[in-house]
């Protein structure tokens, strides 16, 4: 087992050297202790909600006293003792504390005090952090604090006490709350807090005012039920400390919910020095990662500029025993200093020393590996009989404190149950490593409620999604809910990889079930990678500039050549298989890039989702080929599940193969917030049991300016495809509106001479999909004939049996008050009962069905979408065998073509209640007015 020379680095950045030794007060920043008065040891009492996935729906009031347990940890001191005896003086080892019982601390000298503890009402101590440890005087810095609440409560108000010589703006000052993003003060309560219903009570998230000369901020009327990492990050912006000196910050909390009560303030201490303090390493951040143009062999410095001169890079490689110059590019004005060159493959530590001005000095180190660091420094095997979680952890961890890496995985198989993501470090698998994973991943969140009422399900008549209209957990299937079951898994990180030409399996050991949390608690991992509010990631194999495409005589992906030549070695990409609901689920989280991936080459079982992106934005999807899976293989969508919702915005995808039991291309279903800009090239669909390219809007949100194969992501190699689709295409709308503040009510009416008894939206305005572009595709064997659930034959032909629609865009309407029992006793919020799909266009398509239906079948009438029947399936029969279209403005569809294998008595295209619709240069088996059908058309043309 090899050493790691990491710690050794770590001590010499963080300790004695730096000169900053704070000494903590005596049960400082705690959790539990609200004070300490002489004899007497205050400790917090109190009651929260909090649920775990378990806790039954009436049982999630629970009181915050501390256990014994819960007091030892929260105490944890280097060469302090404590002990607990009841007030009777037996020990006291397991249950909750109580007035009267007694606490004992035994010091490093030997040295005992006695407290008698009383209970008192107060809130759980939060937790303050600032990201600079330290700082240069009469200098400028943005200065981040952490704060995070140590309860959950609705109607939260936040106090910021900051240190003399710090003021406060509402034009210096940013906040982030809950993760909704970093807005100034002055702007706060103009920030949108998301789509939400009518019912929803928040209408901003919230308001501040600045008091005591700027010294005091306060945050009031702040929800902070949702839990998403820091609760408010604040950043002081071009702050200077004119002395040097312990600088202290603040910070307290009250709650609303379920009773008022106060915390103690929580506090950290910023250090101001003559010296320059505030030396870091930039991480690199590049888009791909390439080990080209000196990754490993160069550094960039950076500190707050400072009056210095004479100022120079020193470098010690040997943990900090000497000090040598290195040949650098210093800008001292900029405050920054480059080095190149470095030799590979060793730890070093640079420094700034500065011979005049007021800065002369030495500054505080900082740490550089010039390589990858094997995770097997850390005493990790690899011998695929042990768990690694936790010195993976420990790597990461100690890596992400020495300001960032890359932990490689060589050859071996290293078994995880839950890896934490940390900023700036970088995983590398070579090409025979292999992660699995275990049984016993991390527990789901608790949260402030439950999510009991809703979890899953398709049912028009399931009030569970509405019963709480600020309940964002039953807003969403489970899956897409809580986080931390999962593989991998990073919460407010930035800069973070996965890369290589290795292996990833879940092995049998993430779950794809909707009821996963039946399962016993160490069986309810259900993710792969588990991304929350996150920036800059990229998860894929080594990247190649080369497109992928698919041989059909070969089953296999290529990628493609100059000159058109196929290149059939994959053993660039990074494999993965068996990785549960989700391979990755994003949530809230930008600048995505994943590329170079093959799913399911290895194993076809335990594959649900690939890529679900929820209010993600700037994501980038590249040459991935997923021989088989459950679900859709690329969906870029928004829902409820950070408490908030997010829009979606500039996705740039191309080069996907793949076979699928659902879609392979799905915008929405979750449509909590708006999708925009979307642009999708190449894609050749093997099998899809939905659809081949969707987009659906349920829950109110616009989606908009969506193209395909347009060539925006690049030029055009082939034409897109697809074979064996249920529905080549779905575009819909329907009435579910799962969001907060939906409300929802069980209505009976008629539609089209059919009774329905279900649930309508009554205070969510219906989405809109628009400015919707569809070019150069050619599509056949329209079936569901996806290979998913086979073993043996790859497709099974079409026998007649397998299930086929029309490619379908069909809008939303609510029932007429007419045909409602009791009228329909609503009107939206915008007073739109119709939602249009709206400037659509069908250019170069070509299609060619099964066929086969008689005339009869032109008399099919498809009921509406609505809560619990949004998918293609649910319109059951459709009128036209090319193409049909209801509820839809400035429809054109132009130089495409429609034919059937069989002759057809239904129409090949049919349109209903479409206003401007324009039909140049169709192509049927006979003349186009004599094969198409319409009903409520206005403006149509035809040529």
């Amino acid at each position: 087992m090899r050493s790691s020379p990491i710690p050794i680095l770590l001590l010499l950045l963080f300790g004695a050297g730096s000169g900053l030794n704070a000494q903590q007060r005596p049960f400082e920043n705690t959790r539990y202790v609200a004070g300490v008065k002489k004899d007497t040891l205050y400790l917090t009492s109190g009651s929260t909600y909090s649920f775990s996935v378990d806790t039954p729906e009436d049982s999630g009031l629970v009181a915050t006293t501390p256990s014994v347990a819960l007091l030892y940890a929260d105490l944890q001191q280097e060469n302090f003792r404590y002990s607990i005896q009841s007030e009777n003086g037996i020990p006291k080892t397991t249950g909750t504390l109580i007035t009267g019982d007694r606490l004992t601390e035994q010091g490093p000298g030997g040295q005992s005090r006695s407290f008698f503890i009383r209970l008192i009402p107060k809130a759980t101590g939060g937790q303050l952090v600032a990201l600079q440890k330290s700082v240069t005087v009469h200098t400028l810095n943005d200065l981040v604090l952490h704060y995070t609440a140590g309860q959950r409560s609705p109607d939260a108000t936040v106090n910021f006490d900051l240190p003399e010589g710090i003021r406060a703006t509402l034009e210096n000052t940013s906040v982030n709350i809950i993760g909704r993003g970093l807005v100034l003060l002055k702007d706060l309560e103009q920030q949108s807090i998301g789509r939400t219903g009518a019912g929803y009570p928040y209408s901003r998230t919230g308001r501040v005012r600045i008091s005591a000369n700027g010294r005091r901020i306060t945050f009031e009327h702040l929800d902070l039920r949702p839990a998403n990492g820091p609760d408010l990050v604040l950043v002081l912006h071009r702050i200077s400390c004119a002395a040097p000196g312990a600088y202290r910050f603040r910070a307290s909390y009250t709650t609303r919910a379920p009773e008022i009560l106060s915390s103690t303030g929580a506090s950290v201490i910023v250090y101001a020095t003559r010296t320059i303090s505030d030396l870091h390493r930039v991480p690199d951040t590049a888009g791909i990662y390439t080990e080209k143009n000196g990754l490993y062999t160069r550094v960039l410095l950076k500190w707050a500029p400072v009056a210095a001169s004479g100022v120079r890079v020193q470098q010690s490689s040997d943990s900090g025993k000497t000090w040598h110059p290195v040949k650098a590019t210093v800008d001292v004005a900029g405050g920054t200093a480059s080095i190149s060159g470095i030799r590979p493959g060793n730890h070093y530590a640079f420094r700034i020393q500065a011979t005049g001005g007021g800065a002369s000095g030495v500054s505080n180190s900082v740490a550089f590996y010039s390589g990858k660091t094997d995770i097997k420094d850390f005493g990790v095997s690899g011998n695929g009989e042990e768990d690694d979680t936790g010195r993976i952890n420990e790597a990461i961890r100690q890596l992400h404190l020495s300001g960032g890496g890359t932990l490689r995985f060589s050859k071996g198989v290293y078994q995880v149950r839950t890896v934490h993501l940390l900023s700036n470090v970088w995983l590398y698998l070579d090409k025979d490593a292999t992660i699995k994973a275990l049984k016993g991943g991390d527990a789901p969140e608790t949260t402030w409620f439950s999510d009991k009422k809703y979890r899953s399900g398709l049912s028009p008549t399931d009030m569970g999604p509405y019963e709480n209209p600020e309940n964002w957990l039953t807003k969403q299937d489970v899956g897409h809910t809580f986080f931390k079951n999962a593989m991998f898994f990073g919460e407010r990180a930035d800069n973070i990889k996965i890369i290589g030409n290795g292996y990833i399996t879940g092995n049998g050991n993430l779950v794809t079930s909707d009821k996963v949390m039946n399962n016993t608690p160490d069986n309810r991992s259900d993710k792969m990678f588990s991304l929350k509010l996150c920036t800059n990631v990229e998860i894929g194999g080594i990247h190649r500039s080369e497109d992928l495409w698919y041989d059909s005589a070969k089953d296999a992906p290529y990628y493609i050549l100059p000159g058109k030549g196929k290149d059939f070695d994959t053993g660039n990409m990074l494999h993965i298989d068996r990785a549960g609901h989700f391979v990755l689920l994003a949530t809230g989280t930008d600048q995505i890039r994943v590329h170079d991936t093959y799913f399911a080459k290895n194993n076809t079982a335990n594959a649900r989702d690939i890529y679900d992106f929820m209010g993600c934005n700037n994501v980038t999807v590249t040459n991935i080929y997923s021989k088989v899976s459950s679900d859709d293989i690329v969906k870029p969508g928004s829902d409820c599940s950070l408490g908030f919702t997010r829009p979606a915005k500039n996705y740039r995808v191309r080069n996907i193969i793949g076979d699928t039991n659902c879609n392979l291309f799905q915008i929405g279903s979750e449509t909590a917030d708006d999708i925009t800009d979307i642009c999708v090239d190449n894609i050749y669909v093997l099998g899809a049991n939905k659809a081949g390219f969707s987009i659906s809007t349920n829950d109110g949100g616009h989606v908009q300016n969506i193209h395909l194969n347009c060539g925006h992501t690049g030029p055009l190699h082939h034409r897109s495809r697809m074979y064996r689709t249920y529905t080549p295409f779905f575009i819909s709308i329907s009435n579910r509106g799962r969001v907060l503040g939906a409300e929802a009510k069980r209505f009976r009416f008629r539609e089209h001479d059919v009774q329905h008894d279900e649930l309508l939206v009554t205070n969510v305005n219906i989405g809109r999909v628009e400015n919707i572009i569809l070019n150069g595709v050619d599509i056949a064997e329209v079936y569901g004939g996806s290979s998913f659930g086979r073993n043996s034959t790859r497709w099974i032909p079409y026998n007649g049996t397998q299930r086929t629609a029309t490619p379908i865009v069909a809008g939303y309407q609510l029932p007429d008050t007419k045909q409602v029992e009791g009228g329909l006793s609503f009107r939206l919020p915008n007073d739109l009962h119709t939602g249009y799909i709206n400037h659509i266009v069908f250019n170069d398509i070509h299609v060619l069905v099964k066929g086969g239906h008689p005339a009869s079948d032109t008399a099919a009438v498809p009921p509406e979408l609505g809560v619990g029947q949004y998918n293609a399936s649910n319109l059951k029969l459709q009128p036209s065998w090319g193409l049909w279209v209801r509820h839809a403005k400035n429809l054109t569809v132009k130089n495409s073509g429609f034919a059937t294998e069989k002759a057809d008595g239904r129409y090949a295209l049919y349109l209903d209640d479409v206003q401007n619709a324009r039909l140049i240069h169709i192509q049927t088996p006979s003349a186009l007015k004599e094969q198409l059908g319409y009903r409520n058309v206005t403006g149509l043309t035809i040529q």
